[in-house]
């Protein structure tokens, strides 16, 4: 994220980003219900439901994201940084338990033809509603994820995913579909097993998000690398040495900082408070504004 940012920019980023997705997926809600019943195609009804699902997330994102950009106050000392995560979260366990009904529904077809079931065929409007949802998810998804990683937003990147996934979820429906229409009765079970094959890719993006806000919520510390960074930060400071007992973490799209360094014994109060000032303000000009840094001096022994 632009350090030169405010936190009420990013918020109207990520509103303006989520906005237009829930557009795009309402519309899309409405033309796969009515494609998937005139189509006579319950692949492209449960692409619907998929569509829906992402509607909802859109509002969980509107929602949680303005809850995380509130300041600090007399209950959240530290922000209201985790709303966000929490968000992804529940984006990630939508999407699980989406990529889990597409698996269960598939599997429930195969064993029916299996069985000698004879599945719909479906028609061309079912065929086409799939491809428009394809471009239009793709594209959505590349927006959607472009400003969630320009605005740091785990939650946006996330719900970028969600989209992709429906994304995918269309591949299955029109592979399935067309398979249907131009090979014939036997065929139509191509619709479920591709199916299956999508929600397995669907099931693992859900458990990739889902794990860094699990470290977030654990409090796992931030990288080697970011933590080696922040060590250098610090000692570019002249008259600062040994930073020890660091402490690092994620709180939403923010870091959180604490450390321990040593000075001169003999400095006056004043400029103790000076150099340790100016490291905070080298911190946060590199991490963000809102980045919560707390530095405890001691004297060099």
């Amino acid at each position: 994220m632009d350090n030169r940012m405010t936190e009420q920019e990013r918020v109207k980023g990520i509103y303006r980003v989520t906005i237009v997705g829930s557009v795009v997926n309402l519309l899309l809600v409405v033309f796969k219900f009515v494609a998937g019943l005139l189509g006579r195609s319950s692949a492209m009804i449960a692409d619907a439901v998929h569509s829906l699902s992402d509607f909802v997330t859109d509002i969980v994102v509107i929602v949680f994201v303005n809850i995380s950009g509130k300041p600090e106050d007399e209950d959240h000392r530290y922000g209201h940084g985790k709303y966000e995560t929490l968000a992804t979260v529940i984006i990630a366990l939508a999407l699980f338990a989406v990529g889990v009904g597409i698996l269960v529904d598939g599997a429930k077809d195969v064993a029916a033809v299996v069985n000698g079931a004879v599945l719909p065929a479906p028609s061309m409007i079912a065929l086409i509603a799939a491809a428009l949802s394809i471009v239009a998810k793709e594209l959505l998804y590349r927006y959607t994820a472009h400003v969630g990683r320009k605005l740091d937003s785990q939650a946006v990147v996330a719900n970028g995913w969600h989209h992709r996934s429906d994304a995918f979820s269309s591949i299955g429906v029109l592979v399935g579909i067309g398979g249907a229409m131009l090979l014939g009765e036997k065929w139509r079970v191509l619709d479920p097993l591709a199916a299956i094959v999508v929600s397995a890719f669907i099931i693992k993006v859900a458990v990739d998000l889902i794990k860094p806000c699990l470290d977030e919520l654990l409090e796992r510390s931030l990288p080697a690398e970011v933590e080696q960074e922040i060590e250098q930060i610090i000692l570019s400071e002249e008259g600062v040495t040994s930073p020890h007992h660091l402490r690092t973490r994620r709180i939403g799209n923010r870091y959180a900082i604490e450390v321990h360094i040593r000075m001169d014994g003999n400095l006056t109060l004043a400029e103790a408070h000076r150099i340790t000032t100016a490291v905070e303000s080298k911190l946060k000009e590199k991490y963000g504004c809102g980045t919560h840094v707390g530095i405890h001096a001691e004297p060099i022994k």
